[in-house]
């Protein structure tokens, strides 16, 4: 029982960042979500991550997350994902001083039943509230069998700018509130990104990347759906992310059956369990600016 006694620890050293990288591969897919965050931090970094363990080199847990301090109710920067090799050492590698402020609104993300498990625990202990959404996740084995995009010759391939964050957070389910529009804006200045346009220059669809290296936010304008854009989006934002040396992955609603059916006939897997995205202080997570009343940010 002493391994669920010691101390978190930060990583900083790039030696041992590369170690970590190579011990969360030889775990994936558990591990993708952090395994995305530490290949972030391992190529400089452009997400400001960090990661704790509970020990080291014979970790037993890991977090990742972002530095420094956020306001208490900013659920996006206050993010984090999670993977443990033992229970016990990630239950008190959350518990562990300094870790977190369960004062504040924050997710915590992890393709393992005891993300959630003791998530509940530790909020039942402490009296604090928690709120989960459940996600399938898809991941591509072999991105380099996939099939050649095919556009119309009116659409073109373009990029996003900051001008187009205000659309991109009203057509967001999870944003609609300063801290997303601000989460969003980031998205578009650390991290790859697709988008297609008409020939004037109108955006016609896109998808992002998060700080895990998933894919997220992929969206086409309504009228020009059934056009076959999500699938091209898709097999070129999962060339992209192949050519850089970054899992192709991410998650979808469990009732999103469209998105689901185009995964799938695309060779992606669903891996078995569920992705939580469990979130603590939900009610002061929705004390967001700007944030409607009732609204889950």
């Amino acid at each position: 029982m002493s391994l669920h006694r010691r101390a978190m620890r930060i990583l900083t050293c790039p030696a041992h960042l590369q170690r970590l990288e190579a011990a969360l591969r030889s775990s994936l897919p558990d591990a993708l979500p952090v395994y995305g965050a530490v290949l972030n931090i391992n190529r400089g970094n452009p997400g400001d991550f960090e990661v704790a363990v509970d020990a080291w080199p014979n970790f037993g847990a890991v977090l990742a997350r972002r530095r420094g301090e956020a306001p208490l109710n900013d659920s996006y920067r206050n993010l984090c994902s999670a993977f443990y090799r033992d229970v016990g050492a990630y239950r008190a590698l959350l518990e562990s001083p300094g870790c977190l402020r369960w004062d504040s609104a924050f997710h915590i993300l992890g393709l393992q039943d005891g993300v959630l498990t003791v998530s509940q625990d530790i909020a039942l202990a402490k009296g604090v509230e928690l709120e989960v959404t459940e996600y399938y996740t898809y991941l591509h084995p072999d991105p380099s069998t996939l099939p050649e995009p095919q556009l119309d010759p009116d659409v073109q391939l373009g990029t996003l700018s900051p001008a187009h964050v205000e659309l991109l957070n009203s057509t967001w389910p999870y944003g609609g509130n300063v801290w997303s529009r601000r989460y969003l804006g980031e998205l578009l200045r650390r991290f790859p990104h697709l988008c297609l346009q008409d020939p004037a220059g109108n955006l016609l669809g896109w998808m992002l990347t998060n700080g895990f290296a998933a894919g997220t936010h992929g969206y086409i304008v309504p009228t020009q759906r059934r056009r076959g854009l999500m699938r091209a989006l898709t097999i070129m934002a999962a060339r992209q992310a192949h050519g850089r040396g970054f899992p192709v992955y991410g998650h979808t609603a469990t009732d999103n059956r469209a998105m689901q059916r185009l995964l799938e006939e695309l060779g992606h897997r669903r891996l078995p369990g569920l992705c939580y995205f469990v979130l603590y202080n939900p009610a002061l997570a929705r004390a967001a600016p700007g944030a409607p009343p009732g609204s889950n940010a």
